[in-house]
């Protein structure tokens, strides 16, 4: 058993030149004594370590010595033979680079410049991978349309159910007080002019065109968004794709493709049902707040909005369902290893989906406009 010898050093300046001969063992047990006067340790000169004397040595010992040299002047280095102490110190110094200090936030015009670059280049960036992800899925989804013996059915219909089915009763609760709130709100508005019965029309066409349509989504983007993105990042974090390459097998194909023509025929479907519940909402307040009979209403309803109308909002729903089911699945699959970037992903699959929906409701609003229907 070796024994342990006290560290110690001694600093001698001669000309223009200081010499700090160390000695004894300079390890993790032993240093604690010498950590105080090395940081006291003050020096004009170029610094040189003597190590000729120097016991054992580990990187704590090597620090101490490192860390005395980049506090002293330009030109300060190691002398004498100890191959262990120069190895370890030279260790120690690449590891060991000093962290650069904070710089102060700068809140000027060239700061905000950067940031709006930096925010748009982000956006850019964004906006082409979500266009290359679209071009993948388009051809994949067509492919497999094209020769439906290689589609899998019994994944899209496990999430016809899951997303389609499961997600009906809220969308018909949702949509169903929302035409009672429009309802109520257009009574109240238009009792001041003796017009109570122009409700009827104001939830036909509301409903029919765009709350049906919009509120199912809305729930989509909320509902399926996040589960479909959660699902696809879970199986990305556990490697599950990579198996799946590994086999032969494509992502494309099992993951994204029967997703999105789940949505595609689950959104119409859903859409219907909004539009019935929201309707039975005006009927509703019709028939408790302003005695309009359920039957007056249903004539009057047939009769003053054109079913146009009706088609308009079913015509977006396959749009809204296949781009809340791109956004979800593109989120999916960039999910890193962490979990950190998980819940990431699915906040961000939300938030898209939502600005997606009313993004693209606002530019078929303006279109269908446009084209006078």
């Amino acid at each position: 058993m070796s024994v342990t010898t006290s560290p110690g050093f001694a600093l001698e300046e001669s000309g223009e030149r200081s010499t700090l001969r160390v000695t004894g063992d300079w390890t993790v047990m032993t240093i604690n004594t010498m950590d105080d006067g090395l940081r006291n340790l003050r020096t004009s000169f170029p610094l040189q370590i003597d190590v000729t004397s120097l016991g054992r040595i580990d990187t704590a010992g090597a620090f101490l010595m490192d860390r005395t040299l980049r506090a002293a002047p330009e030109g300060s280095g190691v002398i004498g033979e100890h191959d262990v102490a120069r190895r370890l110190i030279e260790q120690v110094h690449a590891v060991s680079d000093p962290v650069p200090p904070l710089r102060a936030p700068d809140h000027g015009f060239t700061a905000l410049l950067e940031r709006t670059g930096r925010g748009f280049m982000g956006v850019m960036s964004e906006t082409w991978s979500t266009l290359a992800f679209l071009g993948e899925s388009l051809t994949v989804t067509l492919r497999l349309l094209m020769n439906p013996w290689k589609l899998r059915w019994t994944s899209i219909v496990a999430v016809m159910e899951e997303a389609g089915l499961d997600a009906m009763p809220i969308i018909a609760f949702l949509s169903f007080f929302v035409g009672m709130v429009v309802a109520y709100i257009g009574a109240t508005t238009l009792s001041e002019f003796d017009l109570e019965i122009y409700t009827v029309e104001l939830i036909g066409y509301s409903m029919l065109r765009e709350f049906g349509v919009v509120l199912t989504g809305i729930v989509l983007a909320g509902r399926t968004n996040s589960s479909f993105t959660a699902q696809i990042g879970t199986m990305k974090m556990r490697q599950e794709i990579d198996a799946m390459q590994t086999l032969g097998l494509k992502p494309m194909d099992i993951l994204v493709a029967p997703r999105i023509i789940a949505l595609l025929l689950m959104t119409p479907a859903l859409t219907f049902v909004a539009t019935i519940a929201g309707i039975a909402g005006g009927v509703v307040v019709g028939w408790s707040s302003l005695d309009i009979n359920p039957g007056v209403f249903l004539d009057r309803l047939q009769a003053s909005v054109p079913l146009e109308h009706f088609w308009v909002g079913l015509s977006k729903a396959p749009i809204f369902g296949f781009v809340v089911t791109l956004i979800a699945c593109r989120q999916g699959l960039s999910v890193g290893g962490s979990v950190q970037s998980l819940g990431k992903a699915t906040t961000t699959s939300v938030v898209q989906g939502l600005f997606a929906v009313i993004v693209l409701d606002a530019l078929f609003a303006i279109l269908y406009m446009k084209l006078g229907i």
